[in-house]
């Protein structure tokens, strides 16, 4: 490791612990409540909690995978895998999950928004309604509804991100930007076309650089943003856009050391969080809320 490179380390951990402020104890250090045991995942980026079936996560691999997903249980175990009908595979880095079109059903939002050298003009969120699983006969392997394909680009050129959420007050993308030293936030408003190319509209600068991972709670009141040196909490003002949330200092809070984490994701009600890293037969832990959040 060259000086220069250990220098800017030093520099971006650094501003980052300065900007997202001292580490409150609003939830436990995650403990370990499952393991990963299904060889074909050992690159997983992004995981969402399902609304539709309790008791089921979703999760994906980084770039390199088929266009599939995969529901697994809290203690790790594969459930079954789903072929995403009508979507490809570039390099998909976050899934999320909200409301979409149609009333009382919870949808997929899958992001191919990876872009390492930040050359494409275009990103694709896919938007799937969410299956069924079972927790006591699972098919093994399924085919999601069609999916559609939301095209996207940014106001200021290409951008590599790896972090999405669907706000589920209004079901606006929000994108985050990966390799700035102040990440930027990115909306594309309801509804978003699945026939033109939508240009993202830029709301902010967050008080942290190198998101790779976050989501919203289920109603929709606080935001978890993972980046490669921790996890910062933002939570909405009340009666403001939920945008505005990211102009204020986030508070720090806990997630293990792992080599490669970037998935992270609210329970349903928003009593902890969850994550788990790229590797193999990783440990999911959970992190237990132990206080209000004023």
């Amino acid at each position: 490791m060259s000086w220069f490179f250990r220098w800017c380390v030093v520099v971006v951990i650094s501003c980052f612990c300065a900007q997202a402020g001292a580490q409150e104890k609003i939830f436990e250090q995650g403990k370990e409540v499952g393991r990963i045991r299904f060889k074909d995942l050992d690159e997983i980026s992004g995981m969402a909690v399902s609304r539709k079936n309790p008791g089921v996560f979703w999760v994906h691999n980084d770039s390199g995978d088929k266009a599939r997903i995969y529901a697994i249980d809290v203690r790790g175990r594969l459930l079954s895998t789903f072929l995403v009908a009508g979507a490809k595979a570039r390099d998909w880095e976050d899934i999320a999950i909200g409301p979409g079109p149609e009333e009382n059903q919870s949808y997929l939002y899958i992001a191919d928004i990876g872009d390492n050298d930040a050359k494409h003009k275009t990103v694709t969120v896919y938007r799937v309604p969410e299956p069924s699983v079972s927790l006591t006969s699972p098919v093994p392997v399924d085919r999601t509804a069609r999916a559609e394909a939301i095209s996207l680009k940014y106001p200021d050129g290409p951008r590599d991100a790896e972090t999405l959420f669907v706000d589920p007050a209004t079901k606006d993308l929000y994108i985050i930007s990966k390799r700035e030293m102040s990440n930027g936030l990115y909306v594309a408003a309801y509804p978003q076309s699945t026939g033109d190319t939508t240009t993202l509209q830029f709301k902010t600068t967050l008080g942290i650089g190198f998101s790779v991972g976050g989501d919203i709670s289920a109603d929709g009141c606080l935001v978890v943003v993972r980046s490669m040196f921790g996890a910062v909490l933002f939570q909405r003002i009340t009666g403001k856009p939920l945008w505005e949330a990211f102009k204020a200092n986030p508070v720090s809070i806990p997630v293990k050391s792992e080599r490669q984490g970037e998935a992270i994701a609210f329970d349903i009600e928003g009593r902890g969080y969850y994550t788990v890293s790229e590797g193999k037969e990783q440990p999911v832990y959970y992190y237990k809320r132990i206080k209000a959040i004023d």
